[in-house]
């Protein structure tokens, strides 16, 4: 027998496995179409984050191994996001072009069987969703080095918009150009954020070099890519796709580096056993108003898991909060902070109850 018939054999019982893999697939698609007949007659929601966490909590319950946790979601997030574009389209606006991180975040939270369309700018996202030309929108809230994305905030005080759910993307820097030579580069071009992010880096090897800000990453390694000179610090991803050579990877200053990024949507999020509720509010200006205002939450046992100001830009040194609690504004004891704290504020919008991404 020839050393490779052992070879030959098992990679025969892959490729059976394979076709039986695609069958089940196409066995499970008949059933998602018929699920989408029934949702639609009842006029209920196509897309339900609270099945698609039950079926992933299950799946990595069962797993026996040694086929990895992380993977199993990975394919059965594109499982699932392939059959639900079975029962829908469904569209996605992102902050472009493709390769930002908030285009990698889309694809982590929506598989890349939806369709997505790249928009120039945060208050893009949230018009191409007011208008329905898009379903959903990703937009960057918050960077757990660099704090909260002030203009994402802004923008939710006049916005229809709702949070549906929230992405955690993890992000890394590199430094990329055409010709991949440090000695060739006279400018560096990046997001404000990303150049603030890879400051320590920058001042040691190019504290002299001309920083140009672009409206996202993946925008400055276009750019990058048509002059010689300039430099971008983007995602791999990034220069993959724009055929750049990186010339280091890892820059950012601090190794645990991750973005929060929010669905938004016209619609509310089905209630799952694991929600936040995010809020935006303002307050009169007297003593101890923030904590007259914050009281109900603490009486009914309540976590307050994020509080921000931010200028109301009304009046002078009048205020917003943005706050996060644990839990979703239909159960009762947050039902009933929520009453008592809208007496009292000046401006309360709920901005939506959602699932709880799983931390990084």
């Amino acid at each position: 027998m020839s050393e490779l018939d052992p070879l030959k054999e098992l990679r025969s019982q892959i490729d059976a496995m394979d076709d039986r893999l695609v069958a089940l697939l196409n066995e499970r698609s008949a059933i998602v179409l018929k699920i989408g007949e029934i949702k639609k007659s009842n006029n209920a929601h196509f897309h339900t984050p609270a099945r698609e966490q039950a079926i992933y909590d299950r799946l990595v319950a069962n797993n026996p191994g040694p086929f990895p946790n992380e993977s199993l979601k990975h394919v059965f997030r594109e499982i699932m996001g392939g059959s639900l574009s079975l029962e829908k389209e469904i569209r996605v606006a992102y902050l472009g072009p493709e390769a930002t991180f908030t285009h990698q975040a889309c694809l982590q939270r929506f598989s890349a069987s939806v369709f997505t369309t790249p928009v120039h700018t945060i208050k893009d996202v949230f018009e191409a969703v007011e208008k329905g030309c898009a379903d959903f929108g990703i937009v960057p809230v918050e960077n757990s080095i660099e704090g909260m994305v002030s203009h994402t905030l802004d923008l939710f005080v006049d916005s229809p918009l709702l949070i549906y759910g929230e992405v955690l993307q993890e992000v890394s820097h590199s430094l990329m150009s055409k010709t991949g030579k440090k000695d060739a580069i006279s400018q560096i071009i990046s997001h404000p954020q990303a150049i603030a992010q890879c400051h320590r880096f920058l001042e040691t090897h190019f504290k002299t070099t001309t920083m140009i800000d672009s409206a996202s990453t993946a925008k400055a390694a276009q750019m990058a890519a048509m002059d010689t000179a300039s430099a971008a610090i983007a995602s791999t991803l990034a220069a993959r796709l724009y055929g750049l050579t990186i010339i280091e990877e890892k820059i950012e200053d601090y190794a645990n580096n991750v973005t929060r990024f929010l669905v938004v949507s016209k619609k509310s999020s089905e209630r799952t056993p694991r929600d936040k509720t995010s809020l935006l509010l303002s307050i009169k200006d007297k003593s101890g108003a923030l904590h007259d205002l914050l009281k109900p939450f603490a009486e009914q046992g309540i976590n307050l898991m994020k509080i921000e100001s931010r200028p109301s830009k009304k009046r002078a040194w009048e205020y917003l909060f943005y706050i996060d609690i644990a839990g979703n504004q239909a159960e009762e004891k947050i039902h009933s902070a929520l009453e008592q704290i809208a007496k009292e504020a000046l401006f309360l919008k709920v901005l939506g109850s959602y699932p709880m991404a799983d931390a990084k």
